[in-house]
């Protein structure tokens, strides 16, 4: 198991830094008022290719020598990490391959198309994903460019947090949503080796609670078809993702759909700001419970905003 390292992270902003937004910090002093906390947005959903995916997948494509990249990239993606990896192949001008559950939102599935990628369709399970995966991958020899249990990827999304300390003094805790776990794992990555004082927090689906089952037995316990209305949030963690999990995260929270879709419209109603179910999660919990958050500063990490406006979770 090859560890990133802070130094990763750092040069992995380097490389990225012409591909990406510096995304902005939002506040609202009505969620502040609601919570007792004061909330610092960090709006990922405003990134290249709507969502943090697009760090980590620049970071592993433009990392890549000119033979490394002869065959292009592929991998196995939900949404935003596939049309974030074909974004970036785009750019660099190689073929991207993703395997996609046929069940993902067409408007996902338009946004790896519409930035060049190919996709194959695979049953909404992990099983079926991986299996699918491996025979795309056996046939092209691109690079895999795992979703989140990859060093280069874990790397890119260090930046995140990174950028977030330079924007705001003095947070107490950072959360963000935890699927496969290559944000809180970055964040981890970053907040540990500048600022170990911060506390991380990740949330999580309790249809999808995996994570938060395998941080109370201390060993990885995966789901193999959650059903969620976070549809970014229904894969399980991995080798690496877990080996920060474990070791840097305060605790893992969640929350049941209806908070979620509540947190959602609130913030679309609030903040004016589009955002996927999966990003309300953080909210979701922080609504839940008042008392672990209230008093502090908590930068909050809207990871996307890759929304089907057709199929919202309200109508």
């Amino acid at each position: 198991m090859i560890l990133p390292t802070y130094d990763d992270v750092i040069a992995a902003h380097e490389r990225i830094t012409p591909h990406i937004h510096r995304t902005p910090v939002l506040t609202s002093s009505y969620l502040n008022e609601l919570t007792g906390a004061e909330l610092f947005f960090k709006c990922e959903n405003f990134q290249k290719a709507g969502a943090f995916k697009v760090r980590g997948a620049s970071n592993a494509v433009f990392g890549l020598s000119d033979a490394e990249a002869r065959n292009g990239v592929a991998t196995h993606s939900s949404g935003n990490h596939g049309s974030s990896l074909a974004y970036a192949a785009g750019r660099r001008g190689i073929p991207c391959h993703v395997v996609m559950p046929r069940t993902a939102p067409q408007a996902k599935k338009d946004a790896v198309l519409g930035y060049g990628g190919i996709i194959t369709e695979c049953e909404p399970s992990t099983t079926s994903r991986e299996e699918v995966f491996a025979k795309i991958h056996a046939e092209t020899g691109a690079d895999f460019v795992h979703p989140y249990n990859d060093p280069r990827v874990i790397a890119g999304q260090g930046t995140c947090s990174r950028e977030l300390l330079e924007q705001t003094d003095g947070l107490d805790a950072v959360i963000a949503p935890i699927g496969g776990g290559g944000m809180i794992s970055g964040t981890c990555l970053t907040l540990s080796n500048i600022a170990p004082e911060v506390k991380v927090y990740a949330a999580e689906p309790e249809q999808a609670d995996d994570a938060a089952r395998s941080f109370r037995a201390g060993h990885i316990i995966a789901d193999d078809a959650p059903v969620t209305v976070a549809d970014g949030l229904k894969v399980p963690l991995k080798e690496l993702t877990w080996h920060f999990v474990q070791r840097h995260v305060t605790d893992i929270l969640t929350a049941s759909e209806d908070e979620i879709i509540a947190a959602m419209l609130l913030t679309w109603q609030r903040m004016k700001i589009v955002m996927e179910a999966s990003c309300a999660v953080p909210l979701a919990t922080i609504l839940k419970n008042p008392e672990v958050f209230r008093g502090k500063r908590v930068g909050v990490i809207i990871t996307g905003g890759n929304v089907d406006l057709k199929k919202l979770p309200w109508m």
